[in-house]
């Protein structure tokens, strides 16, 4: 199959826009832009993404004990595209506080998710990662979504 066709067809899946942190054992930061995340279960609860296996950052992730999904509000743009894009430290100019684990969990998330990590397996060229869930918060607001390579925000039907 051609994988720009696929990759079209697979962008009209609305999807939320996160921010996935984590804190190694040697203490770095790590957090990157991912649209791959997903509830799994409830009982227990269990919530998984993924992440491309030749990202530079899949050792940190791989080796640490926890991770943090922050879900990103429609006013925090400019956050995912901060995470997205390649940066030694990119917390030094954002305001998080720690979390379980050590994970930096970003101020004025719409929702947080704070897990332990369960396991991962390799799925094609990506990794998925399944994250216990230990502490949920979550506030109101319109959230950041993305469809067809684009960034947007959703309007009700009601």
């Amino acid at each position: 199959m051609d994988e720009r066709h696929l990759r079209n067809a697979l962008g009209r899946f609305v999807t939320g826009v996160t921010v996935i942190t984590t804190r190694t054992a040697e203490g770095k930061l790590e957090g990157l832009t991912a649209n791959s995340f997903a509830a799994v279960s409830l009982d227990p609860p269990l919530v998984l993404w993924s992440l491309k296996a030749t990202a530079s950052s899949l050792p940190s992730f791989e080796s640490a004990s926890h991770f943090a999904v922050n879900v990103l509000g429609a006013w925090q743009f400019a956050l995912s595209d901060h995470f997205a894009k390649r940066n030694p430290d990119k917390f030094q100019s954002v305001v998080h506080a720690p979390g379980i684990g050590g994970c930096p969990l970003l101020f004025g998330a719409l929702a947080t998710f704070e897990c332990t990590k369960q396991t991962s397996v390799v799925g094609g060229d990506h990794v998925v990662f399944f994250g216990r869930v230990e502490r949920a918060a979550y506030r109101d607001g319109e959230p950041l979504i993305f469809s067809a390579g684009r960034y947007g925000t959703h309007s009700p039907l009601e």
